[in-house]
Protein backbone atom coordinates (compact mmCIF):
# COMPACT_ATOMS: atom_id res chain seq x y z
CA UNK A 1 0.00 0.00 0.00
CA UNK A 2 2.01 2.71 -1.18
CA UNK A 3 -0.23 5.11 -4.11
CA UNK A 4 -1.01 8.56 -3.76
CA UNK A 5 -3.87 7.59 -1.18
CA UNK A 6 -1.72 6.63 1.45
CA UNK A 7 1.07 8.45 3.51
CA UNK A 8 3.55 7.53 6.38
CA UNK A 9 2.82 8.29 9.78
CA UNK A 10 3.72 6.91 13.55
CA UNK A 11 0.91 4.77 14.93
CA UNK A 12 0.69 2.61 17.67
CA UNK A 13 -1.68 -0.03 18.71
CA UNK A 14 -1.09 -0.49 22.06
CA UNK A 15 -0.52 2.00 25.07
CA UNK A 16 3.23 1.75 26.56
CA UNK A 17 6.76 3.05 26.08
CA UNK A 18 8.29 4.62 23.12
CA UNK A 19 8.83 1.15 21.88
CA UNK A 20 4.94 1.07 21.09
CA UNK A 21 5.64 3.58 18.27
CA UNK A 22 5.86 1.95 14.33
CA UNK A 23 6.30 3.65 11.30
CA UNK A 24 3.05 2.98 9.52
CA UNK A 25 1.09 3.54 6.19
CA UNK A 26 -2.65 5.04 6.26
CA UNK A 27 -5.36 6.64 4.38
CA UNK A 28 -3.99 10.13 3.13
CA UNK A 29 -6.92 12.19 4.89
CA UNK A 30 -9.17 14.25 2.47
CA UNK A 31 -9.62 17.97 3.44
CA UNK A 32 -13.69 18.73 4.43
CA UNK A 33 -15.36 22.06 3.55
CA UNK A 34 -13.08 25.02 5.96
CA UNK A 35 -10.43 22.31 6.54
CA UNK A 36 -7.17 22.38 4.76
CA UNK A 37 -4.63 19.54 4.11
CA UNK A 38 -1.31 20.24 5.05
CA UNK A 39 1.98 18.54 3.75
CA UNK A 40 3.66 18.71 6.84
CA UNK A 41 7.44 19.53 6.86
CA UNK A 42 7.93 19.36 10.87
CA UNK A 43 6.36 18.83 13.97
CA UNK A 44 7.05 19.17 17.71
CA UNK A 45 6.34 17.15 20.17
CA UNK A 46 5.26 17.93 23.41
CA UNK A 47 4.97 16.28 26.97
CA UNK A 48 1.53 15.93 25.85
CA UNK A 49 2.25 12.87 22.91
CA UNK A 50 4.08 10.76 25.57
CA UNK A 51 1.33 11.07 28.49
CA UNK A 52 -0.73 9.70 25.74
CA UNK A 53 1.60 7.40 23.79
CA UNK A 54 1.97 6.17 27.34
CA UNK A 55 -1.64 6.33 29.12
CA UNK A 56 -4.08 6.76 26.10
CA UNK A 57 -4.87 10.44 27.72
CA UNK A 58 -8.22 12.10 26.77
CA UNK A 59 -8.17 9.87 23.38
CA UNK A 60 -8.64 6.39 25.03
CA UNK A 61 -7.50 3.39 23.13
CA UNK A 62 -5.58 3.35 20.43
CA UNK A 63 -4.80 2.98 17.67
CA UNK A 64 -3.82 6.94 16.83
CA UNK A 65 -1.39 8.62 15.36
CA UNK A 66 -0.41 11.64 17.61
CA UNK A 67 1.08 15.03 17.27
CA UNK A 68 -0.19 18.57 17.21
CA UNK A 69 2.30 21.56 16.21
CA UNK A 70 2.25 21.27 12.40
CA UNK A 71 4.73 23.40 10.08
CA UNK A 72 3.82 23.20 6.50
CA UNK A 73 2.73 23.84 2.98
CA UNK A 74 -1.11 23.74 2.09
CA UNK A 75 -1.50 20.74 -0.40
CA UNK A 76 -5.74 21.00 -0.75
CA UNK A 77 -8.12 22.97 0.10
CA UNK A 78 -11.83 21.90 1.00
CA UNK A 79 -14.70 24.03 0.13
CA UNK A 80 -15.06 27.49 1.33
CA UNK A 81 -11.45 27.92 3.11
CA UNK A 82 -10.53 32.09 1.75
CA UNK A 83 -7.38 32.16 3.40
CA UNK A 84 -5.26 29.42 1.94
CA UNK A 85 -3.93 28.35 -0.95
CA UNK A 86 -2.09 25.37 -2.69
CA UNK A 87 1.49 25.90 -1.99
CA UNK A 88 0.92 28.59 0.96
CA UNK A 89 3.45 27.87 3.65
CA UNK A 90 1.45 27.28 7.31
CA UNK A 91 1.98 26.53 11.27
CA UNK A 92 -0.35 26.33 13.81
CA UNK A 93 -1.67 24.38 17.03
CA UNK A 94 -4.45 21.00 15.78
CA UNK A 95 -7.67 21.22 18.19
CA UNK A 96 -6.75 20.30 21.42
CA UNK A 97 -6.95 17.58 22.53
CA UNK A 98 -9.01 15.57 19.16
CA UNK A 99 -7.06 16.95 15.98
CA UNK A 100 -4.53 15.31 16.66
CA UNK A 101 -2.43 13.58 13.80
CA UNK A 102 0.90 15.74 12.26
CA UNK A 103 3.33 13.05 13.02
CA UNK A 104 2.52 11.99 9.62
CA UNK A 105 3.45 13.02 5.86
CA UNK A 106 0.06 14.81 5.44
CA UNK A 107 -2.86 15.86 8.56
CA UNK A 108 -6.31 18.02 7.77
CA UNK A 109 -6.85 21.41 10.09
CA UNK A 110 -9.11 23.71 10.21
CA UNK A 111 -8.31 26.58 8.48
CA UNK A 112 -8.65 28.82 11.79
CA UNK A 113 -6.24 26.96 13.47
CA UNK A 114 -3.42 28.53 11.18
CA UNK A 115 -1.91 31.01 10.20
CA UNK A 116 0.92 32.45 7.30
CA UNK A 117 4.32 30.77 8.44
CA UNK A 118 6.63 34.23 8.01
CA UNK A 119 9.22 33.65 5.92
CA UNK A 120 12.07 34.34 8.48
CA UNK A 121 11.08 31.07 10.36
CA UNK A 122 12.28 27.86 9.48
CA UNK A 123 9.68 25.10 9.49
CA UNK A 124 12.02 23.57 12.35
CA UNK A 125 11.33 26.75 14.48
CA UNK A 126 7.84 26.84 13.17
CA UNK A 127 6.82 22.88 14.12
CA UNK A 128 8.34 24.10 17.42
CA UNK A 129 6.59 26.80 18.84
CA UNK A 130 2.43 26.57 18.10
CA UNK A 131 1.14 24.37 21.10
CA UNK A 132 3.99 25.81 23.65
CA UNK A 133 3.45 29.37 22.41
CA UNK A 134 -0.05 29.33 22.63
CA UNK A 135 -0.18 27.73 25.63
CA UNK A 136 2.05 30.41 27.55
CA UNK A 137 0.05 33.30 25.37
CA UNK A 138 -2.87 31.93 26.66
CA UNK A 139 -2.02 31.89 30.68
CA UNK A 140 -0.59 34.90 30.27
CA UNK A 141 -2.40 37.29 28.39
CA UNK A 142 -6.48 35.77 28.21
CA UNK A 143 -6.13 34.28 31.90
CA UNK A 144 -3.56 36.60 33.79
CA UNK A 145 -3.57 39.69 31.76
CA UNK A 146 0.44 40.31 32.84
CA UNK A 147 1.17 43.65 32.51
CA UNK A 148 4.45 46.45 32.54
CA UNK A 149 6.06 45.98 35.93
CA UNK A 150 4.42 42.91 37.15
CA UNK A 151 5.84 40.14 38.96
CA UNK A 152 5.53 36.65 37.42
CA UNK A 153 7.08 33.63 38.50
CA UNK A 154 7.47 30.70 35.62
CA UNK A 155 7.83 27.21 37.00
CA UNK A 156 10.18 24.75 34.87
CA UNK A 157 11.07 27.98 32.99
CA UNK A 158 13.69 25.51 30.99
CA UNK A 159 11.33 23.29 29.51
CA UNK A 160 9.13 23.94 26.44
CA UNK A 161 6.03 25.75 27.54
CA UNK A 162 8.58 27.53 30.16
CA UNK A 163 11.02 28.89 28.01
CA UNK A 164 8.74 30.32 25.69
CA UNK A 165 6.86 31.82 28.58
CA UNK A 166 9.76 33.96 29.98
CA UNK A 167 10.09 35.62 26.35
CA UNK A 168 6.42 36.29 25.88
CA UNK A 169 6.70 37.42 29.71
CA UNK A 170 9.42 39.62 28.78
CA UNK A 171 8.21 41.42 25.60
CA UNK A 172 4.61 42.16 27.96
CA UNK A 173 7.13 44.34 30.37
CA UNK A 174 6.79 41.56 33.30
CA UNK A 175 9.92 40.92 35.90
CA UNK A 176 10.05 37.13 35.28
CA UNK A 177 11.22 34.71 38.09
CA UNK A 178 11.69 31.19 36.90
CA UNK A 179 12.76 27.79 38.60
CA UNK A 180 14.93 25.72 36.94
CA UNK A 181 18.37 23.40 37.86
CA UNK A 182 21.19 25.47 38.58
CA UNK A 183 23.11 24.00 35.27
CA UNK A 184 19.98 26.06 33.76
CA UNK A 185 20.58 29.03 34.86
CA UNK A 186 22.67 30.47 32.35
CA UNK A 187 20.10 29.41 29.78
CA UNK A 188 17.14 31.14 31.46
CA UNK A 189 19.32 34.56 31.78
CA UNK A 190 19.70 34.56 28.28
CA UNK A 191 16.03 34.17 27.74
CA UNK A 192 15.53 37.18 30.06
CA UNK A 193 14.61 35.44 32.87
CA UNK A 194 15.51 38.33 35.87
CA UNK A 195 15.68 35.90 39.09
CA UNK A 196 16.17 32.29 38.47
CA UNK A 197 15.80 29.84 41.72
CA UNK A 198 17.30 26.38 41.89
CA UNK A 199 14.06 23.95 42.96
CA UNK A 200 16.50 21.66 44.16
CA UNK A 201 18.26 23.37 46.71
CA UNK A 202 15.74 26.38 47.51
CA UNK A 203 12.26 25.85 48.99
CA UNK A 204 10.47 28.80 46.34
CA UNK A 205 7.74 29.87 48.70
CA UNK A 206 10.62 30.86 51.01
CA UNK A 207 12.61 32.34 48.20
CA UNK A 208 10.02 33.94 45.94
CA UNK A 209 7.29 36.91 47.39
CA UNK A 210 4.77 39.38 46.24
CA UNK A 211 3.82 37.28 43.01
CA UNK A 212 1.15 39.17 40.32
CA UNK A 213 1.09 35.71 38.18
CA UNK A 214 2.84 32.22 38.49
CA UNK A 215 1.98 30.31 35.50
CA UNK A 216 2.56 26.59 37.03
CA UNK A 217 3.54 24.00 34.49
CA UNK A 218 3.35 21.22 37.11
CA UNK A 219 0.33 20.73 38.54
CA UNK A 220 0.19 18.76 42.10
CA UNK A 221 1.62 19.83 45.21
CA UNK A 222 3.48 22.81 43.33
CA UNK A 223 -0.15 24.15 42.44
CA UNK A 224 -1.43 24.88 45.77
CA UNK A 225 1.98 25.81 46.86
CA UNK A 226 2.49 28.84 44.69
CA UNK A 227 -0.63 29.94 45.85
CA UNK A 228 0.77 31.31 48.78
CA UNK A 229 4.26 33.61 47.16
CA UNK A 230 1.06 36.08 45.44
CA UNK A 231 0.10 39.36 46.36
CA UNK A 232 -3.25 39.54 47.55
CA UNK A 233 -6.05 39.70 44.16
CA UNK A 234 -3.25 37.61 42.27
CA UNK A 235 -3.49 34.62 39.93
CA UNK A 236 -2.17 30.94 39.54
CA UNK A 237 -2.43 29.77 35.95
CA UNK A 238 -2.06 25.50 35.77
CA UNK A 239 -1.66 24.08 32.64
CA UNK A 240 -2.38 20.73 34.50
CA UNK A 241 -6.10 21.37 33.80
CA UNK A 242 -7.20 18.04 36.61
CA UNK A 243 -6.25 18.27 40.04
CA UNK A 244 -7.23 18.22 43.91
CA UNK A 245 -10.36 20.81 45.08
CA UNK A 246 -7.59 21.68 47.34
CA UNK A 247 -6.16 24.41 44.74
CA UNK A 248 -9.14 26.18 44.40
CA UNK A 249 -10.08 26.58 48.43
CA UNK A 250 -6.81 27.49 48.98
CA UNK A 251 -6.87 30.34 46.37
CA UNK A 252 -10.56 31.20 48.32
CA UNK A 253 -8.91 31.22 51.52
CA UNK A 254 -6.07 33.40 50.57
CA UNK A 255 -7.72 35.75 48.62
CA UNK A 256 -6.20 35.19 45.73
CA UNK A 257 -7.24 33.40 42.22
CA UNK A 258 -6.59 29.91 40.79
CA UNK A 259 -7.33 28.41 36.83
CA UNK A 260 -6.57 25.46 35.27
CA UNK A 261 -6.59 25.67 31.44
CA UNK A 262 -6.22 23.58 28.08
CA UNK A 263 -4.66 25.00 25.31
CA UNK A 264 -7.18 25.82 22.55
CA UNK A 265 -6.52 26.51 18.49
CA UNK A 266 -6.53 29.71 17.53
CA UNK A 267 -5.80 31.83 14.57
CA UNK A 268 -5.44 35.44 16.32
CA UNK A 269 -2.96 33.67 18.53
CA UNK A 270 -1.12 32.59 16.23
CA UNK A 271 -0.82 35.50 14.52
CA UNK A 272 0.07 37.02 17.58
CA UNK A 273 2.87 33.99 18.16
CA UNK A 274 4.05 34.61 14.26
CA UNK A 275 4.48 38.93 15.30
CA UNK A 276 6.74 38.14 18.27
CA UNK A 277 8.76 35.03 16.15
CA UNK A 278 9.46 37.91 13.10
CA UNK A 279 10.35 40.37 15.57
CA UNK A 280 12.77 38.31 17.29
CA UNK A 281 10.88 38.41 20.82
CA UNK A 282 10.17 34.79 20.58
CA UNK A 283 12.17 32.10 19.47
CA UNK A 284 11.95 28.13 20.47
CA UNK A 285 15.32 26.46 21.39
CA UNK A 286 15.35 23.37 20.01
CA UNK A 287 16.45 20.49 21.80
CA UNK A 288 17.00 17.57 19.51
CA UNK A 289 15.80 17.21 15.70
CA UNK A 290 14.40 13.50 14.69
CA UNK A 291 13.22 12.27 11.19
CA UNK A 292 9.66 11.11 11.31
CA UNK A 293 10.49 7.51 11.04
CA UNK A 294 12.91 8.48 14.61
CA UNK A 295 9.87 9.93 16.62
CA UNK A 296 10.50 6.63 19.41
CA UNK A 297 13.86 8.03 20.22
CA UNK A 298 12.46 11.68 20.32
CA UNK A 299 9.80 10.57 23.22
CA UNK A 300 12.35 8.20 24.67
CA UNK A 301 14.66 12.04 25.21
CA UNK A 302 11.24 13.10 25.91
CA UNK A 303 10.44 11.01 29.09
CA UNK A 304 13.50 12.04 30.76
CA UNK A 305 12.17 14.84 31.51
CA UNK A 306 15.72 16.96 31.46
CA UNK A 307 15.19 18.56 28.03
CA UNK A 308 15.57 21.96 27.14
CA UNK A 309 13.63 23.43 24.80
CA UNK A 310 11.47 21.67 22.44
CA UNK A 311 11.98 18.14 19.88
CA UNK A 312 10.86 18.60 16.79
CA UNK A 313 9.98 15.81 14.24
CA UNK A 314 11.22 16.20 10.71
CA UNK A 315 9.32 15.04 7.20
CA UNK A 316 10.67 14.62 4.27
Amino acid sequence: MSDVNTMRAIGQDVLGGPEVLKEVRVERPVPRPNEVLVRVRAAGVNPTDWKHRATGGFLGEPPFVLGWDVSGEVAETGIGVAAFKPGDEVFGMLPYPFGHGSHAEYVTAPARALTHKPSSLDHVQAGALPLVSLTAWQALTEHADVRPGQRVLIHAAAGGVGHVAVQIAKARGAYVIGTASAGKHDFLRELGVDEAVDYRSTDFTEAVRDVDVVLDTLGGDTSVRSLRVLRPGGVVVSILPVGSREFHDEAERLGVRAVRMLVDADRSGMNTVAELAESGRLRATIAGTFALSDAAKAHELGDTGRTTGKLVLLVD
